[in-house]
């Protein structure tokens, strides 16, 4: 400040500071309710008023009156073509449009019936988006979608109806093996299996399994005429042969499923990868054609599994089985929910392992593994039977031949029951339970169930 200056920051000439440029830094303000503001005097004049005052107003001279304020005019909606709102639809069902489109977008729908339709069924596909339940498929999708097409347009050349649970089978596989992705087709699988009187298993890749399928179910394509998965070579996915290599032949490749699977893994130059999805893919297609248009006289064509046979309907029975057995371990192996077939179709898995129980039976007494048979099968006499109660989904009573393989189980012969659930006795058929462990219920000859459990473990391999 300079000598001229005033203390109240006035020059000589009683300018203010802020007149040449200089603001001046107001003290802090007052809160308006600490003092009544009626009760400060005016300033003098020449002084600054006090802080947290207003300076008194001016008198001002009446003038003329200010008009009324007129209220705003109502927004008028705008007006747009129908091609404009009709393409407006989908983001009017999003809640995207701005006020003056949604607007002009329900005010239009009162007037046009085809873009209300078209807006309703916006809106319910937007209703889906949002939806809180599980986007997985349904496992029965399939089928259900082809019986209601059947139903109002039945196939000129029909699924045989035996044929209906290998079809359902793959096709549940499949749909496992297009959700996974290429990394999993590596993860690890153990198949597991009895022989004789104990549990064994075997490593493999969620490929190898798909693989073991293909070469098994070759056994039924070579039945039917069709090519066999272990002399396709590439095509297999086994494995180029190279300039010295002899050309597989169809006589000379193993007939049982455990050596096949074994020439299919051995033959193969790298670990199996998801390019084996397509053969067996292609594969399983063959066979329902084949049998479709094959006609009925082809259900009783034999397929050798080497130490046992098979008609081709039960055949294709055993072949949707392990397809769902193996599904399973796959999906164990992958983290993917996957259900048992449907009551119908397990129903006849079940029948199937029922109707071969006396004969597994019969072979574990020629090894010296079961009791032997206590009573003489007479025309006469059918000998004892064992009542298989399976229950829930496809279960049933089925009675069991003890004494003869050739014999058909009794009710009025029976010695002993044994109660289980359909996919617990399904699983102990597949060797994925031991039999110790499999009846929930049991009654009557200790022995009998015994060798019927186990008998019906032996049903499984590899």
């Amino acid at each position: 400040m300079s000598a001229g200056d005033d203390a109240d920051g006035r020059d000589g000439n009683g300018h203010d500071d802020e007149v040449r440029g200089v603001r001046r830094i107001p003290g802090p303000r007052a809160a308006a309710d600490d003092f009544d503001l009626d009760a400060v005097p005016p300033p003098a004049p020449g002084v600054d008023p006090p802080q947290g005052t207003a300076p008194e107003p001016e008198a001002e001279e009446p003038g003329p009156a200010a008009p009324e304020p007129s209220l705003p005019a109502p927004r008028q909606s705008p007006v747009l073509p129908h091609r404009v709102l009709k393409s407006l639809l989908g983001a009017w069902a999003l809640a995207a449009c701005s006020a003056d489109e949604t607007e002009a977008v329900e005010a239009h729908l009162t007037e046009c019936a085809a873009c209300a339709d078209e807006a309703l069924r916006l809106r319910d596909a937007v209703g889906l988006l949002h939806t809180d339940g599980s986007l997985d498929l349904d496992p029965m999708l399939r089928s259900r979608v082809l019986d209601a097409c059947l139903s109002r347009r039945p196939a000129t050349i029909p699924v045989p109806d035996w044929a209906a649970p290998y079809d359902a089978e793959t096709a549940r596989l499949d749909a496992l093996l297009r959700d996974i992705r290429d990394s999993e087709w590596h993860a690890p699988v153990r198949l597991k299996w009895f022989e004789r009187e104990r549990a064994v298993n075997r490593k493999t890749t969620v490929a190898g399994v798909i693989g073991h399928l293909m070469t098994v179910d070759g056994l039924v394509s070579t039945a039917l005429g069709l090519d066999d998965p272990l002399g396709g070579g590439a095509a297999a996915g086994v494995g180029r042969r190279g300039p010295g290599d002899p050309a597989p032949g169809v006589a000379a490749l193993p007939i049982s499923p455990a050596a096949r699977t074994e020439a299919y893994w051995s033959a193969a130059r790298r670990p199996p990868t998801r390019a084996v999805r397509e053969p067996w893919r292609e594969q399983s297609h063959a066979l329902i054609r084949t049998v479709s248009f094959a006609g009925r006289g082809v259900a009783g064509l034999s397929v050798s599994y080497g130490d046992f046979a098979l008609p081709l309907q039960d055949s294709l029975l055993d072949r949707a089985f392990e397809c769902w057995v193996h599904g399973g371990d796959i999906a164990d192996a992958v983290d993917y929910p996957y259900e048992a077939p449907s009551a119908a179709h397990l129903h006849r898995m079940i029948d199937l392992a029922a109707r071969l129980l006396p004969a597994a039976l019969a072979g574990r007494r020629r090894a010296g593994l079961a009791a032997p048979a206590r009573h003489l099968v007479t025309a006469g006499s059918p000998g004892r039977s064992l009542h298989l109660e399976i229950e829930g989904s496809g279960g049933g009573n089925w009675y069991i031949a003890l004494d003869s393989p050739a014999a058909l189980g009794s009710p009025d012969h029976t010695v002993a029951q044994v109660a289980l659930d359909g996919v617990e006795f399904c699983q102990l058929v597949a060797g994925h339970v031991s039999p110790v462990e499999a009846a929930a219920g049991q009654e009557g000859d200790r022995e009998a169930i015994r060798d019927v459990l186990f008998a019906a473990a032996s049903l499984s391999r590899l």
